[in-house]
């Protein structure tokens, strides 16, 4: 993904029914939904709705094909990889991981870190931590 698109990408997500719309449209998953369910599911006006689409369709981020009279919007699940892995390109200092591997294995370290109690602590999303010895 070229850095344009990654911007264009989350502006269009730095919006907080936007958001909502994009995330609901994930969990649809690649059938889609139509825009009047999507209206319901958020109680947001259709005129309302059909901007916030229109920003993400050119972001990128959802597609939109008639069926019928409905308007079916899905998300481009491509895409959204795509930002994800522009975003985690470089994590990690050049290895390769995966947001959920990393979700994982922070579950694993504070579970870790609960059976070991004190003096372990959790200072980040990242790692678990034995604090220093005070000199």
């Amino acid at each position: 993904m070229e850095k344009s698109a990654a911007v264009a990408a989350l502006a269009a997500l730095a919006q907080d029914n936007r958001l909502n719309i994009f995330r609901l449209l994930v969990q649809a998953g690649a059938e889609g939904m139509p825009a009047g369910r999507v209206a319901e599911a958020l109680d947001l006006a259709p005129n309302t709705l059909t901007f916030h689409f229109d920003r993400l369709r050119v972001a990128g981020l959802v597609t939109v094909r008639r069926e019928g009279r409905s308007m079916i919007y899905a998300a481009q699940y491509a895409a959204m990889n795509a930002l994800l892995g522009y975003l985690t390109e470089n994590c990690c200092q050049g290895r390769s991981c995966a947001p959920a591997k990393r979700k994982a294995a922070w579950a694993v370290r504070c579970a870790t870190c609960v059976r070991a109690g004190p003096p372990f602590r959790a200072i980040s999303s990242a790692m678990c931590v034995k604090p220093l010895a005070p000199n």
